[in-house]
């Protein structure tokens, strides 16, 4: 969640919030191999693949809550919680994609926005200067996209509730990816404004 906030910063590891992005962290492996048990002759594990999503759901929204809640805002929690992030999206693209759920086109537009980003970082640290930190937008594009992601995995059979999750989950995911570009164009902006400003100052 958003714990970049202008409170005191801890470099303790320990902390209850950092606990519960660790165990995102150890789900998403765990959540891939779920995924892609049928692609290799395993039986269809979707259901438990989707209880490891809403865990993560879950975690996410806590791991915020608490850190602001008991001060518990950290130098790990700041990498840890983003990093979660797009592993489980990344995970999720490669085995949505993988079972042909989502088509290929949808993983490259995400992919790139995440290219785009990681050439960002690569800037910033070359100027000294942290990853930018997790905006609300960002944050909205991620649950979108995680909404998406269980409802078009749920899509994946027949049935009426298979056609109504198709229908909300495509609807998440256009929202979704839309809000991912539209933060990832913010993002250059404000690199583009930093850069320029230091250019500015020499």
């Amino acid at each position: 969640m958003e714990v970049q906030e202008t409170r005191v910063q801890t470099d303790r590891v320990l902390t209850i919030p950092n606990v519960l992005s660790m165990a995102r962290l150890v789900g998403v492996p765990l959540f891939l191999w779920l995924i892609l048990r049928p692609e290799f002759g395993g039986p269809k594990s979707d259901g438990w693949a989707l209880l490891v999503l809403a865990f993560s759901g879950v975690s996410d929204y806590l791991d915020g809550k608490l850190a602001r809640r008991w001060n518990q805002i950290s130098s790990l929690g700041r990498l840890l919680d983003p990093a979660a992030d797009r592993l489980y999206i990344l995970s999720t693209l490669v085995g949505l994609t993988w079972r042909e759920i989502l088509p290929l086109w949808l993983t490259a537009v995400l992919l790139a926005r995440e290219l785009v980003l990681l050439v960002m970082v690569g800037i910033l640290r070359r100027h000294g200067y942290p990853p930018p930190q997790v905006n609300f937008l960002g944050k909205a594009a991620t649950f979108n996209l995680m909404y998406a992601f269980p409802l078009l995995l749920l899509s994946d059979g027949s049935g009426w509730i298979s056609s109504l999750a198709a229908i909300f989950g495509w609807a998440f995911a256009g929202w979704g990816t839309t809000l991912y570009w539209w933060a990832g164009v913010l993002y250059v902006v404000q690199v583009r404004r930093l850069i320029r400003a230091d250019a500015m100052a020499d």
